[in-house]
């Protein structure tokens, strides 16, 4: 007997899989995956079949996507068996569920539900063998409607087409008649799972490092020329253009960026690729997030989004965010769908106008169009219900006797946000112990009536702008207060002081409300946020800022070493008052005790907050 061909499983499926398998009698499931793209809207239902015992589950990829990269990774991160497409093409399956129409799903057994991978359906696409596209003199089918993806050989090819609205009928009926009866309305899973996670929208924004005071701005971009990180379009490259601009017009204790950038865009350049076109933004801060896990609580947490044609820009539009295009090719969307309606009325990305005042003007006169929170599913919620349903009643098997539900969005790993370009910080003394501090990482600010007030340059150690370092008036860093790699924050100082000659002042940031800090000449000292002002132990601005006041404090006035000496003083009795935007944080400098360097007691504790 011959056991199976090279890469074949051999169980739980395959010709003597019975001899091996220990349950043997299971339903199959045989779950398609096309790219990674299609796999995230699979692992939102997934869940569906937890806990029961009679579902064996399979996966396979149909290898005909452009974007293979990162597919195999993923298929084995799930834990289930991986099935080579020829093998699944040969095995029985009980219910075969894909989220797209690649491949030859005709040739698979078991009955076919197909779900959507993105807000319903919208765009054109070409299917391999029309050629047709953009530009053609025929315009492409619209993706998931049209006959030319829904039959074949004059049949449907799915036995289950699932939909999220009624309007996505009423185009099927109209585009594929011979479809329409597979329509089944279930809702939206991955819209369902933001919307059971929004009580959690302030640990996401934590979780991304957004700071009480600051505002997330989320770049959104889907693949192709022409969406928003393309460079097919005749304006140029939005998002390099872009990007420069949030250095030069944001401050960063102000505002947070992080870019969502579709997985066809990081698997088809390469994830290193990506970072390392994005290099110099995420080292001024700009949080770059996995397009397979993080998405959605980034999107949750955003207080804007400038994007493009994209499923993700229509699904932050549905959660009330406000959106400012920076992308929208029309002639790439169905005209009839409610995405082309949005598309026409957003509003739309300036690239002459300043974009700090396009932003704010965005968020102060944000108000929700109807369109995107109503079309994007008519049944809010009850997508676990719907399709645990159609799942179970296509494979002729009751359903388990417990509520249907889809997994909770995870919790992200912390990212702090820290800023490793120079940063240019624009301070102004307002009064007796209160400083203005605007710090940027962009360049060196104008003289101007809009940047009154006296410039110096703040830069972490770990810069890769290396030769600033020597020119810096304020060196920090960030770490745990006891890292044995540093000895320890005043040992840090010390040796920063002494190894640049220029600096002025040294801050080792040692929690999200407190900082050592070392003068040039005076002990070191710990400089604090005062208690009360903000829930969750985090009062104000990166902890760097309030270095950046206190130095713009003592080197007011007077330069002569007794006058800094005095506002020294001043400023540990009367502590300070630093204003970043319009927020105004009250901050204590304490002595630095000997338990001060390596932990804190718990009346210090309560100075942080």
């Amino acid at each position: 007997m011959e056991y199976g061909r090279a890469g074949w499983v051999r169980v739980p499926v395959g010709d003597d899989a019975a001899r091996w398998a220990t349950r043997g009698k299971c339903l199959r499931v045989l779950v398609v995956v096309h790219n990674v793209t299609a796999a995230t809207r699979l692992l939102d239902v997934l869940p569906l079949f937890d806990d029961d015992w009679r579902v064996q589950l399979l996966v396979t990829c149909t290898g005909s996507s452009a974007f293979a990269a990162g597919t195999a990774e993923l298929l084995a991160d799930t834990g289930v068996p991986v099935l080579p497409w020829e093998q699944a093409a040969e095995a029985e399956a009980d219910l075969v569920v894909s989220a797209s129409f690649g491949g030859q799903l005709d040739v698979l057994s078991g009955k076919l539900a197909i779900l959507s991978h993105g807000v319903g359906y919208t765009k054109r696409l070409a299917t391999p063998d029309t050629g047709s596209g953009a530009g053609a003199a025929v315009p492409a089918p619209v993706f998931g409607l049209a006959p030319e993806w829904l039959l074949s050989q004059g049949a449907p090819v799915a036995d289950a087409l699932v939909l999220s609205h009624p309007e996505q009928y009423e185009r099927l009926r109209i585009a594929c008649p011979e479809a329409a009866p597979t329509a089944v309305l279930a809702g939206d899973p991955c819209f369902d799972r933001m919307l059971a996670a929004r009580p959690y929208r302030e640990r996401f924004r934590r979780a991304l490092g957004v700071r009480p005071g600051q505002q997330l701005v989320l770049l959104n971009s889907t693949w192709n020329s022409e969406s928003l990180f393309g460079d097919g379009r005749g304006g140029g490259d939005v998002v390099a253009a872009l990007l420069d601009r949030v250095s030069a017009e944001f401050p960063v204790d102000e505002y947070r960026f992080a870019a969502v950038l579709h997985p066809n865009i990081w698997h088809g350049h390469g994830p290193g690729q990506i970072r390392a076109w994005l290099d110099r933004a995420r080292r001024a801060g700009l949080a770059l997030i996995d397009p397979l896990k993080g998405w959605r609580q980034a999107l949750l947490a955003a207080d804007a989004v400038i994007g493009d044609h994209g499923s993700v820009t229509y699904y932050a539009a549905a959660l009330g965010t406000p959106v400012l295009l920076g992308a929208a090719p029309l002639d790439a969307l169905d005209p009839d769908a409610p995405i082309s309606a949005f598309m026409r009325e957003a509003p739309r990305l300036d690239p002459d106008a300043s974009l700090s005042a396009q932003i704010e003007r965005l968020i102060r006169r944000h108000r929700p169009l109807s369109g995107p929170a109503g079309f994007t599913t008519s049944v809010p919620g009850e997508s676990a219900v719907r399709l645990r349903r159609l799942f179970y009643s296509m494979m002729g098997a009751p359903e388990p006797g417990w509520p249907a539900s889809l997994k909770p969005l995870p919790l992200p790993d912390y990212e702090a946000g820290t800023t490793t370009v120079p940063l240019h910080v624009l301070s102004q003394v307002l009064g007796p112990g209160e400083v203005a501090v605007s710090r940027r990482a962009g360049p060196r600010p104008m003289a101007g009536p809009d940047h009154d007030g006296e410039l110096h340059v703040a830069v972490h150690e770990d810069t890769r702008d290396v030769d600033q370092l020597d020119l810096a008036d304020v060196i920090f860093r960030d770490g745990a207060p006891d890292d044995p790699r540093f000895d320890s924050p005043s040992v840090w100082t010390a040796e920063v002081l002494r190894r640049h000659q220029g600096c002025s002042l040294a801050a080792y940031v040692t929690g999200p409300s407190a900082c050592v800090v070392r003068v040039r000449g005076e002990e070191p000292f710990r400089v604090v946020a005062a208690p009360g002002a903000d829930a969750g132990g985090i009062s104000g601005p990166d902890p760097a800022a309030y270095a950046s006041a206190l130095y713009a404090w003592l080197a007011t006035g007077s330069p002569d070493a007794a006058a800094a000496d005095k506002r020294l003083m001043q400023a540990m009795a009367d502590g300070l008052s630093v204003r970043t935007g319009t927020r105004l944080h009250r901050v204590r400098v304490v002595p630095l005790t000997p338990l001060g360097m390596t932990g804190m007691s718990e009346a210090e504790r309560g100075l942080t907050g």
